[in-house]
Protein backbone atom coordinates (compact mmCIF):
# COMPACT_ATOMS: atom_id res chain seq x y z
CA UNK A 1 0.00 0.00 0.00
CA UNK A 2 1.34 3.42 -0.90
CA UNK A 3 2.05 6.24 1.53
CA UNK A 4 -1.05 8.22 0.52
CA UNK A 5 -3.28 5.82 2.45
CA UNK A 6 -1.80 7.01 5.76
CA UNK A 7 -3.74 10.30 5.45
CA UNK A 8 -6.05 10.45 2.43
CA UNK A 9 -6.68 14.16 2.94
CA UNK A 10 -3.05 15.00 2.14
CA UNK A 11 -1.60 14.98 -1.37
CA UNK A 12 0.93 12.19 -1.89
CA UNK A 13 4.68 12.64 -2.08
CA UNK A 14 6.16 14.44 -5.08
CA UNK A 15 9.64 13.99 -6.47
CA UNK A 16 10.88 17.48 -7.41
CA UNK A 17 12.71 17.98 -10.68
CA UNK A 18 16.47 18.11 -10.34
CA UNK A 19 16.60 21.81 -11.28
CA UNK A 20 14.37 22.77 -8.34
CA UNK A 21 16.26 24.31 -5.37
CA UNK A 22 18.53 21.98 -3.40
CA UNK A 23 19.35 22.09 0.26
CA UNK A 24 22.34 19.84 -0.39
CA UNK A 25 24.01 17.32 -2.67
CA UNK A 26 25.05 13.93 -1.31
CA UNK A 27 28.27 12.22 -2.41
CA UNK A 28 30.45 9.36 -1.16
CA UNK A 29 34.25 9.64 -1.24
CA UNK A 30 35.91 7.03 -3.53
CA UNK A 31 37.87 4.27 -1.88
CA UNK A 32 37.09 0.96 -3.61
CA UNK A 33 40.02 0.57 -5.97
CA UNK A 34 38.49 -2.41 -7.79
CA UNK A 35 35.88 -0.10 -9.31
CA UNK A 36 38.72 1.59 -11.23
CA UNK A 37 41.36 -1.16 -11.60
CA UNK A 38 44.61 0.40 -12.76
CA UNK A 39 43.10 3.91 -12.84
CA UNK A 40 42.21 4.74 -9.25
CA UNK A 41 44.88 7.40 -8.58
CA UNK A 42 43.19 10.29 -10.47
CA UNK A 43 39.67 9.53 -9.21
CA UNK A 44 39.83 11.38 -5.83
CA UNK A 45 41.05 14.46 -7.72
CA UNK A 46 38.06 14.29 -10.05
CA UNK A 47 35.83 14.16 -6.98
CA UNK A 48 37.67 17.13 -5.50
CA UNK A 49 36.95 19.18 -8.63
CA UNK A 50 33.27 18.23 -8.47
CA UNK A 51 33.03 19.09 -4.77
CA UNK A 52 34.87 22.40 -5.30
CA UNK A 53 32.25 23.48 -7.80
CA UNK A 54 29.27 22.17 -5.82
CA UNK A 55 30.31 23.66 -2.49
CA UNK A 56 30.25 27.16 -3.98
CA UNK A 57 26.52 26.81 -4.57
CA UNK A 58 25.12 24.42 -1.98
CA UNK A 59 26.03 22.26 0.97
CA UNK A 60 27.83 19.01 0.19
CA UNK A 61 27.04 16.03 2.41
CA UNK A 62 30.12 13.85 1.98
CA UNK A 63 30.12 10.21 3.10
CA UNK A 64 33.49 8.78 4.11
CA UNK A 65 34.30 5.29 5.36
CA UNK A 66 35.89 6.28 8.67
CA UNK A 67 38.09 8.83 10.36
CA UNK A 68 41.18 7.91 8.35
CA UNK A 69 39.22 8.22 5.12
CA UNK A 70 37.96 11.64 6.24
CA UNK A 71 41.51 12.85 6.84
CA UNK A 72 42.65 11.62 3.41
CA UNK A 73 39.69 13.32 1.77
CA UNK A 74 40.33 16.59 3.64
CA UNK A 75 43.97 16.58 2.56
CA UNK A 76 43.05 16.25 -1.12
CA UNK A 77 40.16 18.72 -0.87
CA UNK A 78 42.42 21.28 0.79
CA UNK A 79 45.04 20.97 -1.94
CA UNK A 80 42.31 21.35 -4.56
CA UNK A 81 40.88 24.44 -2.80
CA UNK A 82 37.65 22.48 -2.32
CA UNK A 83 37.52 22.21 1.47
CA UNK A 84 35.09 24.65 3.05
CA UNK A 85 32.51 24.85 5.80
CA UNK A 86 29.97 23.96 3.13
CA UNK A 87 31.31 20.37 3.12
CA UNK A 88 29.90 18.22 5.92
CA UNK A 89 31.34 14.75 6.59
CA UNK A 90 29.51 11.57 7.58
CA UNK A 91 31.54 8.54 8.70
CA UNK A 92 29.60 5.62 7.26
CA UNK A 93 31.19 2.61 5.55
CA UNK A 94 30.27 2.11 1.90
CA UNK A 95 30.99 -0.59 -0.65
CA UNK A 96 30.85 1.73 -3.65
CA UNK A 97 30.22 5.40 -4.24
CA UNK A 98 27.26 5.52 -6.62
CA UNK A 99 24.98 7.43 -4.29
CA UNK A 100 22.35 8.02 -6.97
CA UNK A 101 21.61 4.29 -6.90
CA UNK A 102 22.32 3.22 -3.32
CA UNK A 103 20.93 6.29 -1.59
CA UNK A 104 17.37 7.30 -0.86
CA UNK A 105 15.24 9.45 -3.14
CA UNK A 106 14.20 12.68 -1.45
CA UNK A 107 10.62 13.80 -2.09
CA UNK A 108 8.34 16.51 -0.71
CA UNK A 109 4.86 16.29 0.72
CA UNK A 110 2.50 18.92 2.08
CA UNK A 111 1.86 18.85 5.83
CA UNK A 112 -1.48 19.41 7.51
CA UNK A 113 -1.78 22.47 9.76
CA UNK A 114 -3.65 20.33 12.26
CA UNK A 115 -6.54 22.78 12.43
CA UNK A 116 -8.35 21.27 9.48
CA UNK A 117 -7.51 18.15 7.49
CA UNK A 118 -7.97 20.14 4.29
CA UNK A 119 -5.64 22.96 5.33
CA UNK A 120 -2.06 22.46 4.16
CA UNK A 121 1.11 24.04 5.51
CA UNK A 122 4.54 24.18 3.88
CA UNK A 123 5.89 20.96 2.43
CA UNK A 124 8.16 18.63 4.34
CA UNK A 125 10.96 16.55 2.86
CA UNK A 126 10.69 12.76 3.07
CA UNK A 127 13.08 10.01 2.00
CA UNK A 128 11.90 7.11 -0.14
CA UNK A 129 14.06 4.13 0.76
CA UNK A 130 14.39 1.61 -2.04
CA UNK A 131 16.02 -1.75 -1.55
CA UNK A 132 19.47 -1.87 -3.14
CA UNK A 133 21.01 -5.11 -4.44
CA UNK A 134 24.02 -3.75 -6.39
CA UNK A 135 22.26 -4.01 -9.74
CA UNK A 136 21.91 -7.78 -9.12
CA UNK A 137 25.57 -8.12 -10.12
CA UNK A 138 27.80 -7.86 -7.08
CA UNK A 139 27.81 -9.59 -3.72
CA UNK A 140 29.37 -6.76 -1.70
CA UNK A 141 26.59 -4.27 -1.15
CA UNK A 142 25.59 -4.72 2.50
CA UNK A 143 26.96 -1.31 3.55
CA UNK A 144 25.40 0.45 0.56
CA UNK A 145 21.98 -1.01 1.36
CA UNK A 146 22.06 0.96 4.63
CA UNK A 147 23.07 4.32 3.13
CA UNK A 148 19.56 5.52 2.24
CA UNK A 149 18.36 5.13 5.82
CA UNK A 150 21.46 6.84 7.20
CA UNK A 151 20.92 9.75 4.80
CA UNK A 152 17.30 10.11 5.94
CA UNK A 153 18.30 10.10 9.60
CA UNK A 154 21.07 12.66 9.07
CA UNK A 155 18.69 14.89 7.11
CA UNK A 156 16.17 14.52 9.96
CA UNK A 157 13.38 13.45 7.60
CA UNK A 158 10.79 10.72 7.72
CA UNK A 159 11.65 7.52 5.82
CA UNK A 160 9.21 5.74 3.50
CA UNK A 161 9.99 2.15 2.60
CA UNK A 162 8.84 1.50 -0.96
CA UNK A 163 6.85 -1.75 -1.03
CA UNK A 164 4.77 -3.74 -3.50
CA UNK A 165 2.64 -6.65 -2.28
CA UNK A 166 4.30 -6.31 1.12
CA UNK A 167 7.76 -6.74 -0.40
CA UNK A 168 10.38 -4.03 -0.52
CA UNK A 169 11.05 -2.79 -4.04
CA UNK A 170 14.51 -2.80 -5.60
CA UNK A 171 15.15 0.40 -7.52
CA UNK A 172 18.11 2.66 -8.33
CA UNK A 173 17.84 6.41 -8.72
CA UNK A 174 19.64 6.30 -12.06
CA UNK A 175 16.79 4.28 -13.55
CA UNK A 176 14.32 7.17 -13.34
CA UNK A 177 14.14 10.85 -14.25
CA UNK A 178 11.23 13.25 -13.61
CA UNK A 179 9.99 16.66 -14.72
CA UNK A 180 8.58 17.43 -11.26
CA UNK A 181 5.07 17.86 -12.69
CA UNK A 182 3.99 14.23 -12.92
CA UNK A 183 5.94 12.63 -15.77
CA UNK A 184 8.71 10.06 -15.33
CA UNK A 185 11.21 8.50 -17.74
CA UNK A 186 12.54 4.95 -17.44
CA UNK A 187 13.48 1.99 -19.66
CA UNK A 188 12.01 -1.42 -20.26
CA UNK A 189 15.47 -2.94 -20.34
CA UNK A 190 16.16 -1.88 -16.77
CA UNK A 191 12.84 -2.62 -15.06
CA UNK A 192 10.97 -5.09 -17.27
CA UNK A 193 13.64 -7.20 -18.96
CA UNK A 194 13.70 -10.84 -17.93
CA UNK A 195 17.47 -10.76 -17.55
CA UNK A 196 17.12 -8.36 -14.64
CA UNK A 197 16.77 -9.61 -11.08
CA UNK A 198 15.35 -6.53 -9.43
CA UNK A 199 11.65 -7.26 -8.93
CA UNK A 200 10.78 -10.36 -10.97
CA UNK A 201 7.07 -10.32 -10.11
CA UNK A 202 6.45 -6.66 -10.93
CA UNK A 203 4.82 -5.69 -14.22
CA UNK A 204 4.52 -2.39 -16.04
CA UNK A 205 1.30 -1.44 -14.24
CA UNK A 206 2.86 -2.29 -10.88
CA UNK A 207 5.74 0.12 -11.45
CA UNK A 208 3.38 2.81 -12.65
CA UNK A 209 1.33 2.49 -9.45
CA UNK A 210 4.52 2.51 -7.38
CA UNK A 211 5.68 5.71 -9.06
CA UNK A 212 2.26 7.29 -8.51
CA UNK A 213 2.22 6.40 -4.82
CA UNK A 214 5.76 7.35 -3.87
CA UNK A 215 6.84 9.96 -6.44
CA UNK A 216 3.59 11.69 -7.44
CA UNK A 217 3.86 10.45 -11.03
CA UNK A 218 0.81 10.46 -13.31
CA UNK A 219 2.50 9.58 -16.58
CA UNK A 220 5.36 7.15 -17.32
CA UNK A 221 7.32 7.23 -20.57
CA UNK A 222 8.85 3.83 -21.22
CA UNK A 223 11.93 3.93 -23.41
CA UNK A 224 13.43 0.77 -24.84
CA UNK A 225 17.03 0.30 -23.75
CA UNK A 226 20.20 2.00 -22.60
CA UNK A 227 23.63 2.29 -24.14
CA UNK A 228 26.33 -0.29 -24.76
CA UNK A 229 28.68 -0.72 -21.81
CA UNK A 230 26.14 0.33 -19.18
CA UNK A 231 26.79 -1.96 -16.24
CA UNK A 232 23.26 -1.35 -14.94
CA UNK A 233 21.50 -2.57 -18.11
CA UNK A 234 19.49 0.41 -19.16
CA UNK A 235 19.65 3.31 -16.71
CA UNK A 236 17.84 6.25 -18.22
CA UNK A 237 20.28 8.84 -16.88
CA UNK A 238 22.76 7.82 -19.58
CA UNK A 239 20.36 8.47 -22.44
CA UNK A 240 17.42 10.83 -21.81
CA UNK A 241 16.93 13.61 -19.25
CA UNK A 242 14.37 16.28 -18.52
CA UNK A 243 15.79 19.82 -18.63
CA UNK A 244 12.44 21.62 -18.17
CA UNK A 245 8.85 20.49 -17.48
CA UNK A 246 8.13 20.26 -21.22
CA UNK A 247 11.64 19.68 -22.62
CA UNK A 248 14.13 16.84 -22.61
CA UNK A 249 17.47 15.99 -24.13
CA UNK A 250 18.11 12.56 -25.59
CA UNK A 251 21.34 10.98 -26.80
CA UNK A 252 21.72 10.25 -30.50
CA UNK A 253 24.38 8.33 -32.39
CA UNK A 254 25.13 9.35 -35.99
CA UNK A 255 27.30 6.37 -36.96
CA UNK A 256 24.98 3.63 -38.31
CA UNK A 257 27.64 1.00 -37.59
CA UNK A 258 27.75 1.85 -33.89
CA UNK A 259 25.80 -0.56 -31.62
CA UNK A 260 24.06 2.43 -30.00
CA UNK A 261 22.70 3.73 -33.30
CA UNK A 262 19.49 1.74 -33.58
CA UNK A 263 18.58 1.57 -29.85
CA UNK A 264 18.87 5.35 -29.55
CA UNK A 265 16.81 5.80 -32.72
CA UNK A 266 14.10 3.60 -31.20
CA UNK A 267 14.12 5.71 -28.04
CA UNK A 268 13.67 8.94 -29.96
CA UNK A 269 10.80 7.40 -31.91
CA UNK A 270 9.08 6.64 -28.62
CA UNK A 271 9.71 10.14 -27.32
CA UNK A 272 8.16 11.69 -30.40
CA UNK A 273 5.02 9.67 -29.77
CA UNK A 274 4.97 10.46 -26.04
CA UNK A 275 3.25 13.28 -24.17
CA UNK A 276 3.57 14.93 -20.79
CA UNK A 277 1.15 14.46 -17.88
CA UNK A 278 -1.33 16.82 -19.57
CA UNK A 279 -1.28 15.03 -22.91
CA UNK A 280 0.91 17.66 -24.57
CA UNK A 281 3.89 16.76 -26.80
CA UNK A 282 7.38 17.28 -25.44
CA UNK A 283 10.17 19.35 -26.95
CA UNK A 284 13.01 16.95 -27.82
CA UNK A 285 16.60 18.20 -28.07
CA UNK A 286 19.18 15.83 -29.54
CA UNK A 287 22.42 15.45 -27.60
CA UNK A 288 25.38 13.89 -29.46
CA UNK A 289 27.27 10.89 -28.19
CA UNK A 290 31.05 11.07 -27.76
CA UNK A 291 33.21 8.73 -29.80
CA UNK A 292 33.46 5.28 -28.19
CA UNK A 293 35.56 5.21 -25.03
CA UNK A 294 37.27 1.84 -24.79
CA UNK A 295 39.65 0.64 -22.08
CA UNK A 296 41.21 -2.81 -21.86
CA UNK A 297 38.98 -3.92 -24.72
CA UNK A 298 35.72 -2.90 -23.03
CA UNK A 299 33.28 -0.26 -24.31
CA UNK A 300 32.47 2.14 -21.49
CA UNK A 301 29.14 3.98 -20.98
CA UNK A 302 30.44 7.43 -21.91
CA UNK A 303 27.54 9.84 -22.39
CA UNK A 304 26.96 13.56 -21.98
CA UNK A 305 23.46 12.79 -20.67
CA UNK A 306 24.92 11.80 -17.30
CA UNK A 307 25.08 15.46 -16.21
CA UNK A 308 24.03 16.76 -12.79
CA UNK A 309 21.91 19.88 -12.27
CA UNK A 310 22.91 21.76 -9.10
CA UNK A 311 21.63 25.06 -7.74
CA UNK A 312 23.64 27.41 -9.97
CA UNK A 313 25.66 25.03 -12.12
CA UNK A 314 25.37 21.98 -14.34
CA UNK A 315 28.23 19.48 -14.17
CA UNK A 316 28.74 17.63 -17.46
CA UNK A 317 31.07 14.69 -18.12
CA UNK A 318 33.45 15.36 -21.02
CA UNK A 319 35.95 13.05 -22.68
CA UNK A 320 38.46 15.13 -24.69
CA UNK A 321 36.22 14.45 -27.66
CA UNK A 322 35.28 16.61 -30.63
CA UNK A 323 31.64 16.50 -29.49
CA UNK A 324 32.42 17.86 -26.01
CA UNK A 325 31.95 21.46 -27.13
CA UNK A 326 28.73 20.70 -29.02
CA UNK A 327 27.23 19.01 -25.95
CA UNK A 328 28.30 21.81 -23.60
CA UNK A 329 26.88 24.45 -25.95
CA UNK A 330 23.53 22.64 -26.21
CA UNK A 331 23.24 22.40 -22.44
CA UNK A 332 24.40 25.99 -21.94
CA UNK A 333 21.55 27.16 -24.18
CA UNK A 334 19.06 25.10 -22.18
CA UNK A 335 20.40 26.19 -18.77
CA UNK A 336 20.94 29.90 -19.41
CA UNK A 337 20.50 30.58 -15.67
CA UNK A 338 23.35 28.26 -14.68
CA UNK A 339 27.05 27.85 -15.42
CA UNK A 340 27.61 24.70 -17.45
CA UNK A 341 30.92 23.14 -16.39
CA UNK A 342 32.68 20.26 -18.14
CA UNK A 343 34.39 17.72 -15.86
CA UNK A 344 36.92 15.45 -17.56
CA UNK A 345 35.60 11.92 -17.05
CA UNK A 346 37.81 9.77 -19.27
CA UNK A 347 39.20 8.02 -16.19
CA UNK A 348 36.07 8.27 -14.07
CA UNK A 349 33.94 6.40 -16.62
CA UNK A 350 36.12 3.29 -16.11
CA UNK A 351 34.02 2.89 -12.96
CA UNK A 352 30.89 2.79 -15.22
CA UNK A 353 29.49 6.05 -13.83
CA UNK A 354 29.79 9.83 -14.01
CA UNK A 355 28.31 13.04 -12.55
CA UNK A 356 24.71 11.90 -12.16
CA UNK A 357 25.55 8.43 -10.88
CA UNK A 358 27.61 9.75 -7.98
CA UNK A 359 25.25 12.49 -6.78
CA UNK A 360 21.89 12.65 -5.01
CA UNK A 361 20.03 15.91 -4.45
CA UNK A 362 18.18 16.86 -1.28
CA UNK A 363 15.47 19.41 -2.08
CA UNK A 364 14.69 22.56 -0.16
CA UNK A 365 11.44 22.52 1.78
CA UNK A 366 8.92 24.56 -0.24
CA UNK A 367 5.25 25.41 -0.37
Amino acid sequence: MGPRAANPALPGPRMPAEWEPHDATWLAWPHYRDDWPGKFEPIPWVYAEIIRNLARNERVELIVNDGASEERAKKILKRAHALSENVRFHRWPTNRVWTRDSGCTFVTQQRSTGANRSDFAASEVLAVKWRFNAWAKYSNYQHDEQIGSLMAKAANVRELHAVHNKRRVVLEGGSIDVNGRGTLLTTEECLLSKIQQRNPTMKRKDYEQLFADYLGVKNVIWLDSGITGDDTHGHVDDITRFVAPDTLVTAVETNPDDPNYEPLRENIRRLRAATDQNGKPLAIIELPMPAPVIFEGRRLPASYANFYIANSIVLVPVFNDANDRFALDILADLFSDRDVIGIYSGDLIWGFGAMHCMTQQQPVVGR
